[in-house]
Protein backbone atom coordinates (compact mmCIF):
# COMPACT_ATOMS: atom_id res chain seq x y z
CA UNK A 1 0.00 0.00 0.00
CA UNK A 2 1.37 3.21 -0.84
CA UNK A 3 0.42 6.54 0.77
CA UNK A 4 -0.68 9.18 -1.14
CA UNK A 5 0.89 11.97 0.23
CA UNK A 6 0.74 15.18 -2.19
CA UNK A 7 3.80 17.10 -1.78
CA UNK A 8 1.74 20.18 -2.98
CA UNK A 9 -0.60 20.42 -0.60
CA UNK A 10 0.33 21.19 3.32
CA UNK A 11 -0.51 19.33 6.18
CA UNK A 12 -3.45 21.43 8.38
CA UNK A 13 -2.50 23.78 11.20
CA UNK A 14 1.06 24.31 9.31
CA UNK A 15 2.30 27.62 7.26
CA UNK A 16 3.22 28.21 3.52
CA UNK A 17 5.42 30.23 2.59
CA UNK A 18 4.81 32.37 -1.26
CA UNK A 19 5.08 29.32 -3.46
CA UNK A 20 3.22 26.84 -1.68
CA UNK A 21 5.61 25.02 0.27
CA UNK A 22 5.63 24.52 4.30
CA UNK A 23 7.53 26.36 6.27
CA UNK A 24 9.29 24.51 9.21
CA UNK A 25 10.40 27.87 11.61
CA UNK A 26 13.23 29.69 12.52
CA UNK A 27 16.69 28.46 12.24
CA UNK A 28 19.07 28.33 14.74
CA UNK A 29 20.99 30.86 13.80
CA UNK A 30 17.44 33.11 13.39
CA UNK A 31 16.99 31.94 16.79
CA UNK A 32 20.45 32.99 18.39
CA UNK A 33 20.75 36.56 16.90
CA UNK A 34 17.23 36.70 18.16
CA UNK A 35 18.58 36.06 21.93
CA UNK A 36 21.46 38.09 21.04
CA UNK A 37 20.19 41.22 19.92
CA UNK A 38 17.02 41.11 22.98
CA UNK A 39 19.95 40.61 25.84
CA UNK A 40 21.68 44.04 24.00
CA UNK A 41 18.27 45.89 24.34
CA UNK A 42 17.51 44.35 28.49
CA UNK A 43 21.22 45.09 29.03
CA UNK A 44 20.87 48.40 28.09
CA UNK A 45 17.23 48.75 29.92
CA UNK A 46 18.97 48.17 33.24
CA UNK A 47 22.09 50.11 32.80
CA UNK A 48 19.49 53.09 33.07
CA UNK A 49 17.80 51.79 35.48
CA UNK A 50 20.40 51.41 37.55
CA UNK A 51 21.92 55.28 36.67
CA UNK A 52 17.91 56.50 37.18
CA UNK A 53 17.87 54.66 40.97
CA UNK A 54 21.24 55.55 41.89
CA UNK A 55 20.53 59.18 41.48
CA UNK A 56 16.80 59.26 43.22
CA UNK A 57 17.75 60.01 46.78
CA UNK A 58 19.04 63.08 45.61
CA UNK A 59 15.90 65.29 45.73
CA UNK A 60 15.33 64.07 49.28
CA UNK A 61 18.76 65.42 50.32
CA UNK A 62 18.02 69.03 48.57
CA UNK A 63 14.65 69.12 49.69
CA UNK A 64 15.80 68.42 53.44
CA UNK A 65 18.62 71.00 52.90
CA UNK A 66 16.47 74.09 51.46
CA UNK A 67 13.78 72.90 54.24
CA UNK A 68 16.56 73.55 56.93
CA UNK A 69 17.61 76.48 55.44
CA UNK A 70 14.19 77.93 54.85
CA UNK A 71 13.14 77.07 58.44
CA UNK A 72 16.02 78.61 60.12
CA UNK A 73 16.07 81.85 57.52
CA UNK A 74 12.17 82.21 58.73
CA UNK A 75 13.26 82.00 62.69
CA UNK A 76 16.14 84.86 62.28
CA UNK A 77 13.86 87.36 60.11
CA UNK A 78 10.97 87.00 62.54
CA UNK A 79 13.58 88.19 65.70
CA UNK A 80 13.61 91.94 66.52
CA UNK A 81 15.80 94.16 64.07
CA UNK A 82 17.97 95.17 67.36
CA UNK A 83 18.41 93.86 70.68
CA UNK A 84 15.93 94.97 73.12
CA UNK A 85 16.80 96.26 76.25
CA UNK A 86 18.84 93.67 78.31
CA UNK A 87 18.29 91.30 75.30
CA UNK A 88 21.00 88.38 75.00
CA UNK A 89 25.01 89.53 73.44
CA UNK A 90 26.30 86.13 74.26
CA UNK A 91 27.94 83.62 71.59
CA UNK A 92 25.65 82.23 68.64
CA UNK A 93 26.02 78.30 69.36
CA UNK A 94 23.54 76.06 69.09
CA UNK A 95 23.04 75.55 73.09
CA UNK A 96 22.57 79.54 73.66
CA UNK A 97 20.07 79.62 70.04
CA UNK A 98 16.91 79.46 72.33
CA UNK A 99 18.05 82.89 74.23
CA UNK A 100 18.26 84.71 70.86
CA UNK A 101 16.27 87.39 70.72
CA UNK A 102 17.03 90.10 67.67
CA UNK A 103 18.93 89.31 64.06
CA UNK A 104 22.21 90.13 65.05
CA UNK A 105 22.36 87.26 67.67
CA UNK A 106 22.42 84.74 64.87
CA UNK A 107 25.63 86.36 63.17
CA UNK A 108 28.37 83.48 63.03
CA UNK A 109 25.54 81.09 64.32
CA UNK A 110 26.69 77.37 63.27
CA UNK A 111 25.91 73.71 63.70
CA UNK A 112 26.89 70.64 62.67
CA UNK A 113 22.80 68.98 62.52
CA UNK A 114 19.74 70.44 62.56
CA UNK A 115 18.23 70.88 65.68
CA UNK A 116 14.89 72.28 66.68
CA UNK A 117 14.54 75.75 68.05
CA UNK A 118 15.71 74.73 71.96
CA UNK A 119 16.24 70.83 70.88
CA UNK A 120 19.08 69.90 72.66
CA UNK A 121 19.54 66.41 70.14
CA UNK A 122 19.65 66.64 65.80
CA UNK A 123 16.75 66.35 64.60
CA UNK A 124 16.71 62.52 63.53
CA UNK A 125 17.97 61.92 59.86
CA UNK A 126 19.81 65.85 59.46
CA UNK A 127 22.89 65.05 61.42
CA UNK A 128 25.22 65.03 59.07
CA UNK A 129 23.75 68.58 57.97
CA UNK A 130 26.08 71.23 58.71
CA UNK A 131 24.07 75.04 59.23
CA UNK A 132 25.83 78.07 59.13
CA UNK A 133 24.00 82.05 59.13
CA UNK A 134 25.59 85.48 58.38
CA UNK A 135 24.00 88.54 59.33
CA UNK A 136 25.46 91.67 57.69
CA UNK A 137 24.71 95.39 57.10
CA UNK A 138 25.34 96.69 53.97
CA UNK A 139 26.46 100.04 53.42
CA UNK A 140 24.44 100.52 50.40
CA UNK A 141 21.24 101.90 50.68
CA UNK A 142 18.17 99.33 49.23
CA UNK A 143 16.00 101.12 46.74
CA UNK A 144 15.43 104.08 49.39
CA UNK A 145 16.12 102.31 52.43
CA UNK A 146 18.76 104.03 54.07
CA UNK A 147 21.95 101.41 55.15
CA UNK A 148 21.12 101.41 58.55
CA UNK A 149 17.83 100.14 58.24
CA UNK A 150 18.33 97.12 56.63
CA UNK A 151 20.20 93.44 57.59
CA UNK A 152 20.98 90.93 54.80
CA UNK A 153 20.75 87.46 56.41
CA UNK A 154 22.31 84.25 54.78
CA UNK A 155 21.97 80.73 55.81
CA UNK A 156 24.14 78.21 54.22
CA UNK A 157 23.27 74.40 54.83
CA UNK A 158 25.62 71.78 53.75
CA UNK A 159 24.49 68.31 52.99
CA UNK A 160 26.23 65.15 53.58
CA UNK A 161 26.64 64.81 50.03
CA UNK A 162 29.12 68.17 50.47
CA UNK A 163 26.62 70.30 48.52
CA UNK A 164 25.61 73.48 49.67
CA UNK A 165 22.65 75.09 49.61
CA UNK A 166 22.53 79.22 50.40
CA UNK A 167 19.41 81.11 51.28
CA UNK A 168 19.56 85.05 51.56
CA UNK A 169 16.58 87.06 53.09
CA UNK A 170 16.54 90.87 54.45
CA UNK A 171 15.31 92.28 57.85
CA UNK A 172 13.68 95.96 57.51
CA UNK A 173 13.66 98.42 60.56
CA UNK A 174 10.14 99.30 59.83
CA UNK A 175 7.79 101.46 62.85
CA UNK A 176 4.18 100.97 63.06
CA UNK A 177 2.40 104.18 63.34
Amino acid sequence: MRSERSSSKPRPGSFTDAGGRACRGASLVEVVVFIVVVSAAVAGLLGVLGAVSKSSADPVVRKQALAAAESLLEEILARDFVNPSGGYSGAATQANRSEFDDVGDYNGFASVGVYALGGTAPVSGLENYRVQASVSAPAAAFSGVPSGDWLQVTVSVAAPTNESYDLTGYRFRYQFP
